[in-house]
């Protein structure tokens, strides 16, 4: 994976300098919106391109799902797959409030290996690959200890692209915000997946989320010893969106008040 974790790297850092570049200046001509609170800029679509151009000048044959440009099938292809975010929290981006990021996951085989997500504003890059554990600048990371989901600060995003399942979402958001010592919602899952690799944050679950959303943050989180599942406990998440992150015990007790929720896990 050496050669893959460097390639994401160098993709993910040119891509998050020339966000920057542009932090501010986007005009509205600039901004279009794909859904209800889904935005698209000219500079997620710039960002992409650097990431594609990089990943196929390296890897010809792999597969990538990215955001702006959906799959892509390539002839011959291996049984690699990379999942692509150019920025996770546009919105964020659009308004200038610091939580956005780059988001590069890779998959073999159906199977999480590579994860790297890029702070730009902060110049923080979270990194890891299979077996070789997870980093935030070079400096080796964990998942925090705590043992009681009365003591962990969780993370969680709201269902803006399925509305018609808020008042399910507001069940578990009641539930959780009841048996934790506090709830924070930032606008950029990726960012949350990896503060819970790092031990910032104890917790993360969230809804109708894309996999290039999910794939390098929960990739990061196992590497950094915590547990990913669906609402139920399952391993469906990539699939259907529904991502629950902690670490083992505090995961297991977010299970058993999701579950009842989510019996299906998503």
């Amino acid at each position: 994976m050496k050669t893959e974790l460097r390639v994401a790297v160098g993709a993910a850092e040119e891509a998050g300098m020339l966000l920057m570049r542009s932090l501010g200046r986007l005009r509205t001509d600039q901004v279009a919106q794909k859904g209800i609170s889904d935005y698209v800029t000219t500079l997620d679509r710039a960002a992409e391109r650097v990431i594609l151009r990089k990943i196929r000048r390296a890897f010809p044959r792999h597969r990538i799902v990215a955001e702006e440009s959906g799959r892509s099938a390539r002839a011959g292809a291996s049984a690699y797959e990379w999942y692509v975010d150019p920025i996770d929290g546009t919105t964020n981006y659009i308004h200038q409030f610091p939580a956005f990021c780059v988001s590069i996951g890779l998959a073999h085989e159906g199977r999480l290996v590579l994860g790297v997500i890029y702070d730009p504003w902060r110049g923080e890059l979270f990194h890891g690959a299979a077996g070789g554990g997870a980093f935030c600048n070079r400096r080796r990371i964990r998942v925090a200890g705590r043992r009681s989901l009365r003591e962990g600060l969780i993370a969680t995003g709201f269902p803006f692209r399925i509305r018609g399942r808020l008042e399910t979402y507001l069940r578990s958001f009641r539930a959780i915000f009841r048996g934790s010592s506090g709830i924070r919602r930032a606008g950029s899952a990726a960012l949350d997946l990896a503060y819970t690799a790092c031990g910032r944050l104890d917790g993360f679950w969230e809804m109708g989320l894309s996999p290039w959303d999910i794939a390098a943050g929960a990739f990061l989180v196992q590497e950094a010893g915590g547990r990913v599942s669906d609402f139920a406990g399952g391993d469906e998440y990539l699939r259907h969106g529904s991502v629950l992150v902690a670490n083992p015990v505090i995961h297991a007790q977010m299970v058993r008040i999701l579950r009842p929720i989510f019996p299906t896990g998503r």
